[in-house]
Protein backbone atom coordinates (compact mmCIF):
# COMPACT_ATOMS: atom_id res chain seq x y z
CA UNK A 1 0.00 0.00 0.00
CA UNK A 2 2.85 2.64 0.53
CA UNK A 3 4.23 2.78 -3.07
CA UNK A 4 0.26 3.30 -4.06
CA UNK A 5 0.03 5.75 -1.59
CA UNK A 6 3.23 7.58 -2.36
CA UNK A 7 2.71 7.57 -6.10
CA UNK A 8 -0.72 7.20 -6.95
CA UNK A 9 -4.02 8.88 -6.13
CA UNK A 10 -5.49 5.39 -5.80
CA UNK A 11 -8.16 5.30 -3.55
CA UNK A 12 -8.27 4.38 -0.06
CA UNK A 13 -9.07 4.68 3.65
CA UNK A 14 -8.85 7.81 5.42
CA UNK A 15 -9.05 8.41 8.49
CA UNK A 16 -9.89 12.13 10.34
CA UNK A 17 -9.54 12.66 13.53
CA UNK A 18 -11.50 15.51 15.18
CA UNK A 19 -14.93 15.90 13.58
CA UNK A 20 -15.24 19.66 14.07
CA UNK A 21 -15.16 22.81 12.10
CA UNK A 22 -12.02 21.86 9.99
CA UNK A 23 -12.70 17.49 9.99
CA UNK A 24 -16.33 17.87 8.97
CA UNK A 25 -15.37 19.85 5.76
CA UNK A 26 -12.38 17.71 5.12
CA UNK A 27 -14.53 14.28 5.45
CA UNK A 28 -17.44 15.48 3.04
CA UNK A 29 -14.68 17.04 0.60
CA UNK A 30 -12.86 12.91 0.57
CA UNK A 31 -15.82 11.56 0.60
CA UNK A 32 -17.44 13.43 -2.69
CA UNK A 33 -14.26 11.53 -4.36
CA UNK A 34 -15.49 8.42 -3.56
CA UNK A 35 -13.11 7.71 -1.18
CA UNK A 36 -13.53 5.68 1.84
CA UNK A 37 -13.41 7.84 5.29
CA UNK A 38 -13.61 6.83 8.96
CA UNK A 39 -14.58 9.78 11.39
CA UNK A 40 -13.20 9.54 15.13
CA UNK A 41 -14.14 11.62 18.20
CA UNK A 42 -13.80 11.27 21.58
CA UNK A 43 -17.34 13.09 21.97
CA UNK A 44 -19.80 10.34 21.68
CA UNK A 45 -22.82 12.85 21.13
CA UNK A 46 -20.88 14.26 18.41
CA UNK A 47 -20.48 10.94 16.71
CA UNK A 48 -24.16 9.77 17.15
CA UNK A 49 -25.60 13.01 15.79
CA UNK A 50 -22.88 12.62 12.30
CA UNK A 51 -23.86 8.83 12.25
CA UNK A 52 -27.69 9.90 12.07
CA UNK A 53 -27.15 12.20 9.34
CA UNK A 54 -27.17 15.32 11.17
CA UNK A 55 -25.15 18.47 10.86
CA UNK A 56 -23.51 20.01 14.45
CA UNK A 57 -22.04 22.74 12.46
CA UNK A 58 -24.99 25.54 11.05
CA UNK A 59 -22.92 26.08 7.41
CA UNK A 60 -23.01 22.59 6.74
CA UNK A 61 -26.22 20.99 5.67
CA UNK A 62 -28.14 17.64 7.03
CA UNK A 63 -28.12 16.84 3.57
CA UNK A 64 -24.71 16.92 3.22
CA UNK A 65 -24.03 14.97 5.93
CA UNK A 66 -26.40 12.20 5.12
CA UNK A 67 -24.86 12.06 1.56
CA UNK A 68 -21.58 11.37 3.10
CA UNK A 69 -22.98 8.93 5.16
CA UNK A 70 -24.82 7.17 2.49
CA UNK A 71 -21.60 6.97 0.40
CA UNK A 72 -20.07 5.08 3.45
CA UNK A 73 -18.97 7.49 6.10
CA UNK A 74 -18.80 6.31 9.31
CA UNK A 75 -18.31 8.20 12.86
CA UNK A 76 -16.61 6.48 15.74
CA UNK A 77 -15.29 6.45 19.42
CA UNK A 78 -13.14 3.24 18.76
CA UNK A 79 -9.82 4.41 18.23
CA UNK A 80 -8.14 0.87 17.45
CA UNK A 81 -10.00 1.31 14.09
CA UNK A 82 -7.18 3.66 12.73
CA UNK A 83 -5.47 0.29 11.70
CA UNK A 84 -8.09 0.35 9.47
CA UNK A 85 -6.76 3.68 7.70
CA UNK A 86 -4.30 4.12 5.00
CA UNK A 87 -4.18 7.66 5.86
CA UNK A 88 -4.63 9.51 9.58
CA UNK A 89 -5.50 13.06 9.47
CA UNK A 90 -5.24 15.15 12.91
CA UNK A 91 -7.87 17.76 13.14
CA UNK A 92 -7.97 19.01 16.64
CA UNK A 93 -8.19 21.59 18.16
CA UNK A 94 -4.59 23.85 20.09
CA UNK A 95 -5.60 26.47 22.34
CA UNK A 96 -3.35 28.34 24.62
CA UNK A 97 -3.12 27.91 28.24
CA UNK A 98 -3.80 30.28 30.46
CA UNK A 99 -0.31 31.57 30.87
CA UNK A 100 -0.48 31.95 26.95
CA UNK A 101 1.50 28.59 26.25
CA UNK A 102 0.74 26.37 23.74
CA UNK A 103 -1.64 23.74 24.92
CA UNK A 104 -0.83 20.32 22.83
CA UNK A 105 -3.08 17.96 24.95
CA UNK A 106 -5.34 17.50 22.09
CA UNK A 107 -3.06 16.22 19.43
CA UNK A 108 -0.68 14.31 22.23
CA UNK A 109 -4.13 12.46 23.62
CA UNK A 110 -5.15 11.66 19.66
CA UNK A 111 -1.41 10.30 19.57
CA UNK A 112 -1.35 8.50 22.76
CA UNK A 113 -4.83 6.72 21.50
CA UNK A 114 -3.55 5.46 17.78
CA UNK A 115 -0.01 4.78 18.52
CA UNK A 116 -0.94 1.50 19.85
CA UNK A 117 -2.58 1.02 15.86
CA UNK A 118 0.15 2.96 13.64
CA UNK A 119 1.62 0.27 10.92
CA UNK A 120 3.50 0.14 7.88
CA UNK A 121 2.21 1.60 4.78
CA UNK A 122 0.24 4.47 6.47
CA UNK A 123 0.94 8.40 6.16
CA UNK A 124 -0.32 10.24 9.33
CA UNK A 125 -1.04 14.18 8.51
CA UNK A 126 -1.57 16.83 11.27
CA UNK A 127 -3.23 20.00 10.68
CA UNK A 128 -4.01 21.52 13.60
CA UNK A 129 -2.15 25.07 14.04
CA UNK A 130 1.30 24.90 16.15
CA UNK A 131 4.68 26.08 16.68
CA UNK A 132 7.54 25.15 13.71
CA UNK A 133 9.16 21.71 14.71
CA UNK A 134 6.11 20.05 16.45
CA UNK A 135 5.55 17.57 13.56
CA UNK A 136 9.55 16.28 14.03
CA UNK A 137 9.51 16.90 17.73
CA UNK A 138 6.03 15.43 19.25
CA UNK A 139 4.99 12.91 16.64
CA UNK A 140 7.60 11.72 14.92
CA UNK A 141 8.69 10.03 18.29
CA UNK A 142 5.26 7.90 18.42
CA UNK A 143 6.20 6.65 14.86
CA UNK A 144 9.77 5.45 15.85
CA UNK A 145 8.39 4.17 18.94
CA UNK A 146 6.10 1.94 17.13
CA UNK A 147 9.25 0.66 15.01
CA UNK A 148 8.28 2.82 11.91
CA UNK A 149 10.53 4.20 9.49
CA UNK A 150 9.33 7.41 8.10
CA UNK A 151 9.91 8.06 4.65
CA UNK A 152 10.56 4.21 3.87
CA UNK A 153 7.68 2.61 5.57
CA UNK A 154 5.27 5.66 7.23
CA UNK A 155 4.90 9.01 6.06
CA UNK A 156 4.75 11.84 7.88
CA UNK A 157 3.56 15.54 6.47
CA UNK A 158 2.35 18.32 7.96
CA UNK A 159 -0.31 20.39 6.18
CA UNK A 160 -1.91 23.58 8.02
CA UNK A 161 -5.95 23.67 7.59
CA UNK A 162 -7.09 26.75 6.06
CA UNK A 163 -11.05 26.68 6.29
CA UNK A 164 -13.11 29.53 6.04
CA UNK A 165 -16.57 29.46 7.52
CA UNK A 166 -19.34 30.73 5.50
CA UNK A 167 -16.59 32.21 2.70
CA UNK A 168 -19.07 31.49 0.09
CA UNK A 169 -16.73 32.09 -2.27
CA UNK A 170 -13.78 29.22 -1.21
CA UNK A 171 -14.22 25.51 0.43
CA UNK A 172 -12.30 22.76 0.76
CA UNK A 173 -11.56 21.95 -2.50
CA UNK A 174 -10.73 25.08 -3.74
CA UNK A 175 -8.71 26.81 -1.03
CA UNK A 176 -5.20 25.77 -1.80
CA UNK A 177 -3.30 23.09 0.26
CA UNK A 178 0.19 23.61 1.51
CA UNK A 179 2.46 20.60 2.36
CA UNK A 180 5.71 20.02 3.94
CA UNK A 181 7.01 15.95 4.36
CA UNK A 182 9.58 14.92 6.68
CA UNK A 183 11.47 13.15 3.74
CA UNK A 184 10.66 13.72 0.26
CA UNK A 185 9.44 10.28 0.05
CA UNK A 186 6.49 11.84 3.01
CA UNK A 187 6.47 15.15 0.70
CA UNK A 188 5.41 13.05 -2.26
CA UNK A 189 3.38 10.98 -0.27
CA UNK A 190 1.49 13.88 0.99
CA UNK A 191 0.98 15.63 -2.44
CA UNK A 192 -0.73 11.99 -3.79
CA UNK A 193 -3.17 11.95 -0.46
CA UNK A 194 -4.26 15.92 -1.03
CA UNK A 195 -4.05 16.30 -4.68
CA UNK A 196 -6.49 13.40 -5.32
CA UNK A 197 -9.50 16.04 -3.52
CA UNK A 198 -8.01 19.34 -3.96
CA UNK A 199 -7.71 21.35 -6.54
CA UNK A 200 -4.39 22.83 -6.07
CA UNK A 201 -1.53 21.61 -3.92
CA UNK A 202 1.46 23.75 -2.46
CA UNK A 203 4.36 21.73 -1.81
CA UNK A 204 6.89 23.54 0.81
CA UNK A 205 10.34 22.17 1.88
CA UNK A 206 9.78 20.55 5.08
CA UNK A 207 7.63 20.23 8.02
CA UNK A 208 8.73 23.33 9.92
CA UNK A 209 8.34 25.43 7.07
CA UNK A 210 4.73 24.35 6.59
CA UNK A 211 4.03 24.82 10.12
CA UNK A 212 5.75 28.44 10.30
CA UNK A 213 3.31 29.07 6.34
CA UNK A 214 0.17 28.72 8.75
CA UNK A 215 1.51 31.31 11.40
CA UNK A 216 2.65 33.66 9.18
CA UNK A 217 -0.75 33.70 7.27
CA UNK A 218 -2.59 34.40 10.81
CA UNK A 219 0.20 36.53 12.27
CA UNK A 220 -0.12 38.97 9.25
CA UNK A 221 -4.40 38.90 9.92
CA UNK A 222 -3.57 39.95 13.91
CA UNK A 223 -1.37 42.41 13.49
CA UNK A 224 -3.44 44.34 10.58
CA UNK A 225 -6.37 43.70 12.47
CA UNK A 226 -4.61 45.47 15.52
CA UNK A 227 -3.28 48.43 13.47
CA UNK A 228 -7.24 49.18 12.08
CA UNK A 229 -8.33 48.57 15.65
CA UNK A 230 -5.60 51.03 16.90
CA UNK A 231 -6.73 53.34 14.15
CA UNK A 232 -10.43 53.16 15.01
CA UNK A 233 -9.66 54.62 18.51
CA UNK A 234 -7.74 57.29 17.24
CA UNK A 235 -10.08 58.43 14.21
CA UNK A 236 -12.82 58.37 16.68
CA UNK A 237 -10.98 60.55 19.22
CA UNK A 238 -10.80 62.99 16.36
CA UNK A 239 -14.42 62.33 15.75
CA UNK A 240 -13.66 60.27 11.97
CA UNK A 241 -15.85 57.75 10.47
CA UNK A 242 -12.68 54.72 10.30
CA UNK A 243 -14.80 53.00 8.10
CA UNK A 244 -15.51 55.83 5.51
CA UNK A 245 -11.52 56.39 5.25
CA UNK A 246 -11.09 52.60 5.01
CA UNK A 247 -13.01 52.41 2.18
CA UNK A 248 -12.03 55.55 0.15
CA UNK A 249 -8.41 53.83 1.35
CA UNK A 250 -9.17 50.72 -0.80
CA UNK A 251 -9.50 52.61 -4.08
CA UNK A 252 -5.90 52.77 -4.16
CA UNK A 253 -5.36 49.55 -6.42
CA UNK A 254 -1.61 48.41 -4.93
CA UNK A 255 0.13 48.65 -1.92
CA UNK A 256 -3.40 48.48 0.23
CA UNK A 257 -5.16 45.84 1.91
CA UNK A 258 -8.39 46.73 3.15
CA UNK A 259 -8.86 45.28 7.39
CA UNK A 260 -11.85 46.22 8.97
CA UNK A 261 -11.85 46.64 12.91
CA UNK A 262 -14.50 45.21 15.34
CA UNK A 263 -14.95 44.35 19.09
CA UNK A 264 -11.86 42.11 19.43
CA UNK A 265 -10.83 39.04 17.38
CA UNK A 266 -12.08 36.08 17.88
CA UNK A 267 -12.08 32.05 16.08
CA UNK A 268 -10.00 29.36 16.63
CA UNK A 269 -6.83 31.14 14.92
CA UNK A 270 -5.94 34.61 14.90
CA UNK A 271 -6.01 34.79 18.89
CA UNK A 272 -4.56 32.29 19.04
CA UNK A 273 -1.66 31.02 16.21
CA UNK A 274 0.61 34.09 16.96
CA UNK A 275 1.53 33.25 20.52
CA UNK A 276 2.88 29.64 19.23
CA UNK A 277 5.68 31.43 17.58
CA UNK A 278 5.97 33.79 20.52
CA UNK A 279 6.61 30.70 22.82
CA UNK A 280 8.79 29.08 20.09
CA UNK A 281 11.05 32.24 19.57
CA UNK A 282 11.89 32.65 23.21
CA UNK A 283 14.06 29.43 22.65
CA UNK A 284 15.75 31.09 20.02
CA UNK A 285 15.83 34.45 22.43
CA UNK A 286 13.62 36.57 20.55
CA UNK A 287 11.12 39.26 21.65
CA UNK A 288 8.24 39.09 18.87
CA UNK A 289 7.41 42.59 19.59
CA UNK A 290 5.12 43.43 16.53
CA UNK A 291 2.70 40.14 17.03
CA UNK A 292 2.53 40.67 20.81
CA UNK A 293 1.84 44.68 20.46
CA UNK A 294 -1.05 43.42 18.20
CA UNK A 295 -2.50 40.91 20.71
CA UNK A 296 -2.63 43.86 23.49
CA UNK A 297 -4.52 45.74 21.18
CA UNK A 298 -6.56 43.21 20.02
CA UNK A 299 -7.20 41.89 23.60
CA UNK A 300 -8.09 45.43 24.92
CA UNK A 301 -10.84 45.88 22.52
CA UNK A 302 -13.63 44.57 24.50
CA UNK A 303 -12.86 47.34 27.42
CA UNK A 304 -13.27 49.62 24.78
CA UNK A 305 -16.54 49.14 23.78
CA UNK A 306 -17.94 48.83 27.40
CA UNK A 307 -16.38 51.77 27.91
CA UNK A 308 -18.14 53.64 25.36
CA UNK A 309 -21.31 51.35 26.28
CA UNK A 310 -20.75 53.75 30.18
CA UNK A 311 -20.13 56.68 28.59
CA UNK A 312 -23.60 56.16 25.93
CA UNK A 313 -25.49 55.40 29.11
CA UNK A 314 -24.33 58.18 31.02
CA UNK A 315 -25.37 60.41 29.02
CA UNK A 316 -28.69 58.79 28.69
CA UNK A 317 -28.63 59.76 32.63
CA UNK A 318 -28.11 55.62 33.34
CA UNK A 319 -24.98 53.81 34.99
CA UNK A 320 -24.33 50.61 33.49
CA UNK A 321 -25.04 48.72 37.28
CA UNK A 322 -28.85 47.36 36.89
CA UNK A 323 -28.88 48.18 33.49
CA UNK A 324 -30.55 46.00 30.54
CA UNK A 325 -27.68 46.12 27.93
CA UNK A 326 -28.53 43.51 24.63
CA UNK A 327 -25.21 41.76 22.89
CA UNK A 328 -26.22 41.47 19.29
CA UNK A 329 -24.19 38.68 17.46
CA UNK A 330 -21.86 36.30 19.61
CA UNK A 331 -20.36 34.18 16.97
CA UNK A 332 -17.02 35.43 16.51
CA UNK A 333 -17.66 36.36 12.92
CA UNK A 334 -20.95 37.20 10.19
CA UNK A 335 -22.82 34.23 9.47
CA UNK A 336 -21.75 31.51 11.70
CA UNK A 337 -22.54 30.01 14.43
CA UNK A 338 -18.66 29.15 15.90
CA UNK A 339 -18.28 30.82 19.40
CA UNK A 340 -15.03 30.46 19.57
CA UNK A 341 -12.55 32.85 21.29
CA UNK A 342 -15.59 35.09 20.57
CA UNK A 343 -15.16 38.87 21.51
CA UNK A 344 -18.78 39.44 22.15
CA UNK A 345 -18.34 37.09 24.88
CA UNK A 346 -15.54 38.66 26.77
CA UNK A 347 -17.69 42.03 25.96
CA UNK A 348 -20.71 40.51 27.77
CA UNK A 349 -18.24 38.99 30.77
CA UNK A 350 -17.19 42.86 31.71
CA UNK A 351 -20.63 44.04 31.33
CA UNK A 352 -22.12 40.98 33.98
CA UNK A 353 -19.01 41.83 36.24
CA UNK A 354 -19.80 46.01 36.24
CA UNK A 355 -23.37 44.40 37.27
CA UNK A 356 -25.75 45.04 34.13
CA UNK A 357 -28.29 42.26 33.48
CA UNK A 358 -27.12 41.07 30.32
CA UNK A 359 -28.98 39.30 27.91
CA UNK A 360 -28.29 38.37 24.15
CA UNK A 361 -29.51 37.26 20.47
CA UNK A 362 -28.35 35.26 17.90
CA UNK A 363 -30.01 34.05 15.16
CA UNK A 364 -27.44 31.53 14.73
CA UNK A 365 -26.43 30.66 18.38
CA UNK A 366 -30.01 29.84 19.71
CA UNK A 367 -28.81 28.62 23.10
CA UNK A 368 -25.47 29.86 24.66
CA UNK A 369 -22.98 26.55 24.08
CA UNK A 370 -20.98 25.31 27.28
CA UNK A 371 -17.81 26.48 27.15
CA UNK A 372 -14.22 25.95 28.73
CA UNK A 373 -13.93 29.62 30.17
CA UNK A 374 -17.19 31.45 30.05
CA UNK A 375 -20.58 30.62 31.59
CA UNK A 376 -24.30 31.91 30.57
CA UNK A 377 -27.36 30.51 31.54
CA UNK A 378 -28.97 32.59 28.67
CA UNK A 379 -31.39 31.84 24.98
CA UNK A 380 -31.14 34.28 22.28
CA UNK A 381 -34.01 36.55 22.54
CA UNK A 382 -36.21 37.38 19.64
CA UNK A 383 -35.48 40.87 18.04
CA UNK A 384 -39.33 42.89 17.77
CA UNK A 385 -39.94 46.63 18.51
CA UNK A 386 -40.87 45.79 21.94
CA UNK A 387 -37.87 43.58 23.00
CA UNK A 388 -35.96 46.14 21.57
CA UNK A 389 -37.24 49.09 23.26
CA UNK A 390 -37.04 47.35 26.70
CA UNK A 391 -32.99 47.53 26.45
CA UNK A 392 -31.48 50.71 27.76
CA UNK A 393 -28.37 49.49 25.08
CA UNK A 394 -27.94 47.78 21.94
CA UNK A 395 -24.25 46.85 21.58
CA UNK A 396 -23.92 45.59 17.82
CA UNK A 397 -20.98 43.03 17.85
CA UNK A 398 -21.05 40.31 14.88
CA UNK A 399 -23.07 41.58 12.26
CA UNK A 400 -25.05 39.09 10.75
CA UNK A 401 -27.07 39.08 7.94
CA UNK A 402 -30.41 37.93 9.11
CA UNK A 403 -30.56 41.41 11.71
CA UNK A 404 -33.02 44.02 10.40
CA UNK A 405 -31.09 46.39 11.06
CA UNK A 406 -33.64 49.36 10.19
CA UNK A 407 -35.95 47.52 12.79
CA UNK A 408 -32.67 48.02 14.99
CA UNK A 409 -32.12 51.43 14.54
CA UNK A 410 -35.58 52.40 14.83
CA UNK A 411 -36.72 50.95 18.37
CA UNK A 412 -33.17 50.64 20.38
CA UNK A 413 -32.95 53.34 22.97
CA UNK A 414 -29.16 53.48 22.70
CA UNK A 415 -27.02 51.16 20.17
CA UNK A 416 -23.48 51.26 20.65
CA UNK A 417 -22.28 50.42 16.93
CA UNK A 418 -18.91 48.30 16.68
CA UNK A 419 -19.12 47.61 13.15
CA UNK A 420 -19.73 50.23 11.01
CA UNK A 421 -23.58 49.34 10.17
CA UNK A 422 -25.34 52.83 11.27
CA UNK A 423 -23.04 54.88 9.82
CA UNK A 424 -25.19 57.68 8.87
CA UNK A 425 -25.60 58.84 12.94
CA UNK A 426 -28.74 59.13 14.58
CA UNK A 427 -28.60 60.95 17.90
CA UNK A 428 -28.91 57.77 19.59
CA UNK A 429 -25.97 56.18 17.76
CA UNK A 430 -22.38 55.65 18.96
CA UNK A 431 -19.47 54.38 17.49
CA UNK A 432 -17.09 51.61 19.23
Amino acid sequence: MDQKLANSHSAHVVGILGLGYVGIPLALRISEVGQSVLGFDVVQDRVDQLNAGESPIKHISADDIATMRNAGFEATTDFARAAECDALIICVPTPLDKTREPDLSFVTATMDSIAPYLRKGQLLSLESTTWPGTTKEVLLPYVEKAGLEVGKDFYLVYSPEREDPGNANFNTQTIPKIVGGHTKACLDAGVALYGAFIDHVVPVSSTEAAEMVKLLENIHRSINIGLVNEMKIVADAMDLDIFEVIDAAKTKPFGFTAYYPGPGIGGHCIPIDPFYLTWKAREYGLHTRFIELAGEINAKMPQYVVDKTVRALNEAGKSLKDAKVLALGIAYKRDVDDMRESPSVFVMELLRDWGAEVAYSDPNVPVFPEMREHDFDLSSVDLTPESLASYDAVILLTDHTDFDYDMIREHAKIVVDTRGKFRDGGDHIRRA
